[in-house]
């Protein structure tokens, strides 16, 4: 069953063809982790197991199977280390960006320059890069520039943080032609939407600018040269324009568990001004905003399309399940927005009614309640 489910997401979702090339890594447990329940554990080494047998099913395709693991790094949106990187584009090229000062600001996230000079040079030597990646490592690779590169290089890029094995016959056993009708239809409303109004019974009332900003659609059809995005997929996101959201956003759910109690996120002009509710929660954010305080940019509107997501508990699947939406915070540089820091993080709101506005006062009750309203 097993193999069956991972042919067919190689073949269908990514198109894995003979003779191309294929990255597929994890990260294992570290001590940045030290407080892993037993399932968190559990969890952790089952995906571990299936990223290997993962790299033995893409041998049945093509050659070209090149396996990774390295030490996880503790939050997601933290570039990975120089060992992938180096997998990735050749000890060659890697010196290159080395010698011209341009690795450890990479790394950093500290320079917005560094980027298109980067990849400029990446292009001019034409290393072989990887077409096809499937990044199975815990903490999310999605908002990094290792994943910005490669996809700008035409890699075909699968981002599958806190994958749980059971996902590959619950929200990756999908009609995907139908999921990709659906959000379609979502990323054109907000990206013609000029903004949006986002309310629910706990008490979340906010509001934030689209204007200018393009949605992506993340369908689970990552057959296209350089596309990219989530499996299980199932999310059409946007990133808000930069200091206009103001509001309050109530998170019952946190990535991994339940909030107890709820944390409310106080937002004006675009950044998390105060935080209350879930002590262990707020105490991680606080001590994340202390050090990086453009982590506290509202950085992404995302809205949940998958019709076989359901755990509430696991956000890979939950920001994806259908009449939900999702706001991060952190690092929004790599789909559209201004922001470049070491963090992002997703919470997931239920029962939301979204309102989008366009010019000449023009209303459109996206969502009421919970229910979807887009026609396909």
């Amino acid at each position: 069953m097993m193999e069956r489910q991972i042919l067919k997401l190689l073949n269908e979702n990514m198109g894995l063809k003979s003779g191309e090339k294929i990255l597929i890594f994890t990260d294992t447990i570290s001590d940045m982790e030290p407080h892993l329940s037993a399932d968190q554990f559990s969890r952790r080494e089952r995906t571990r197991a299936l990223a290997q047998y993962m790299a033995k099913m893409a041998g049945k395709i093509t050659d070209k199977v090149n396996y990774h693991e390295y030490r996880a790094l503790g939050r997601h949106g933290v570039e990975p280390p120089l060992s992938l990187w180096r997998l990735s584009l050749g000890e060659a090229t890697l010196q290159n960006l080395k010698d011209a000062g341009l690795v450890e600001p990479l790394l950093s996230k500290k320079d917005h320059q560094v980027f298109n000079e980067a990849l400029n040079m990446i292009t001019e030597m034409q290393p072989e890069c990887p077409q096809v990646v499937m990044a199975l490592a815990n903490y999310s690779t999605t908002h990094t520039s290792f994943r910005k590169l490669l996809t700008e290089l035409g890699a075909r890029y699968a981002s599958m943080p806190l994958f749980d094995v059971d996902m590959l016959t619950t929200s990756l056993d999908i009609d995907i032609k139908r999921q990709e009708q659906i959000t379609l239809a979502v990323a054109q409303v907000l990206t013609e939407a000029d903004e949006v109004t986002i309310s629910a019974p706990n008490g979340t009332n906010i509001r934030l600018s689209l204007k200018g900003r393009e949605a992506v659609a993340d369908t689970g059809n990552l057959t296209a040269p350089g596309s990219y995005g989530n499996l299980p997929a199932g999310e059409a996101f946007i990133a808000p324009l930069e200091s206009t959201t103001q509001g309050v956003f109530v998170a019952e759910w946190g990535p991994t568990r339940k909030l107890n109690p709820v944390t409310v996120f106080h937002i004006e002009q675009g950044i998390v001004t105060k935080l209350e509710g879930d002590i262990e929660l707020v105490s991680q954010l606080e001590e994340i905003f202390s050090k990086h305080p453009q982590a506290r940019n509202t950085a992404e509107l995302g809205i949940g399309t998958n019709e076989k997501a359901s755990r509430p508990e696991n956000i890979l699947e939950a920001e994806k399940i259908y009449g939900t939406i999702h706001i991060a915070w952190g690092d929004n540089s790599t789909f559209g927005g201004e922001v470049k820091v070491p963090f992002h993080q997703d919470f997931v709101l239920f029962r939301p009614t979204v309102k989008a506005y366009f010019g000449y006062d023009e209303t459109f009750v996206l969502l009421q309640d919970g229910k979807l309203n887009v026609t396909i």
